[in-house]
């Protein structure tokens, strides 16, 4: 399956950081604050260009511009507009902090993060997370986290899975040999075997054993899942496997589940727009409403209102 990831953010160019970090500023002195022209300048530059944007404001006027703007704004828009300035690694690192924060644990938000990282990413995460913490996100994890799913997330945070691209034919074949052996045709599931085998192989090398699976078994790999597991462990196992055969599928689904029902999962839903923006929130758009037979667009305005609903509409480029 070739994955085509459209953004809806791009560098702008061309780029004027003086002239950025100065209508900013503009926009928060006096009386009052501009939110529309924060707005149209944060959704319409890059993270990189709002990290330069960042360092020329506090070079040309001796001020913290995110520490400006949280004193100028509030609510679920003022948390965007800071999710928007943070560096994108350093705010995954963030919401991983606040998933396994206080009392429970945001089990969704860990396997929405840790379960679709190439090996490469989850390296940069789990540097900048001791880095920023001083204390290893594996240690933290595990310490919040039990069972088959707590050993699952520590192979993926310890760096196991083979680098992008690695492909082996008949290893795929013996590899959904052995998903068969340790779940369909036994009784009872021997998770050991799936956990190993979903966080070692490349998401391309993971593409060829489902396909293998399915010939073997005459089922697909997402139905053994079902039949063979539950809880935190089937929603872990499913991410992978949604992520191995469409990336925009699972987070179209992932925003779906946060504006389905009775309130909004605004965490949710501002993580995935602000994180995917610059990957592929625009394939993300194209899949939702092919799956949902409605616009991204339409769903997040119904859902949203007033600066909050204009920085997130922003950030999906339009209906």
């Amino acid at each position: 399956m070739d994955y085509t990831p459209v953004p809806t953010v791009v560098p702008s160019t061309p780029f004027d950081v003086s002239a950025d970090s100065q209508a900013l500023r503009g926009a928060m002195k006096g009386f009052g604050t501009d939110e529309q022209e924060i707005i149209d300048i944060l959704t319409a530059r890059t993270n990189s260009q709002r990290q330069q944007i960042r360092q020329r404001y506090e070079a040309e006027f001796e001020r913290n511009l995110i520490d400006d703007l949280k004193s100028e704004l509030g609510g679920k828009f003022e948390d965007v507009i800071v999710a928007l300035m943070t560096p994108p690694v350093e705010y995954l690192c963030e919401q991983l902090r606040a998933a396994m924060d206080g009392v429970g644990t945001n089990e969704s938000t860990l396997v929405e993060i840790l379960c679709t990282k190439s090996n490469e990413e989850m390296h940069e995460i789990v540097a900048a997370y001791e880095d920023k913490y001083d204390r290893p996100l594996a240690e933290q994890m595990c310490s919040e986290t039990s069972g088959y799913f707590r050993r699952l997330l520590t192979l993926i945070i310890t760096g196991v899975r083979d680098p992008i691209g690695v492909v082996d034919a008949d290893k795929a074949k013996n590899l959904a040999s052995e998903l068969y052996e340790a779940g369909e045709a036994k009784f009872g599931t021997d998770e050991e075997v799936f956990n190993r085998i979903m966080a070692h192989s490349s998401f391309a090398q993971l593409r060829l054993i489902f396909e293998e699976y399915k010939e073997l078994s005459g089922q697909t790999i997402e139905q053994a899942i079902k039949h063979e597991m539950d809880g935190e462990m089937h929603e872990a196992m499913m991410a992978i496997v949604e992520c191995v055969q469409s990336p925009a599928a699972f987070f179209a689904n992932r925003l779906y589940n946060a504006m389905d029902g009775m309130g909004t999962d605004d965490e949710t839903l501002m993580r995935i727009i602000v994180c995917r923006s610059e990957i592929d929130l625009g394939t993300i758009k194209d899949e939702f409403e092919r799956i949902y037979n409605r616009t991204l667009f339409s769903a997040v305005t119904s859902e949203t209102s007033g600066d909050y609903k204009r920085v997130l509409t922003a950030l999906l480029g339009g209906a």
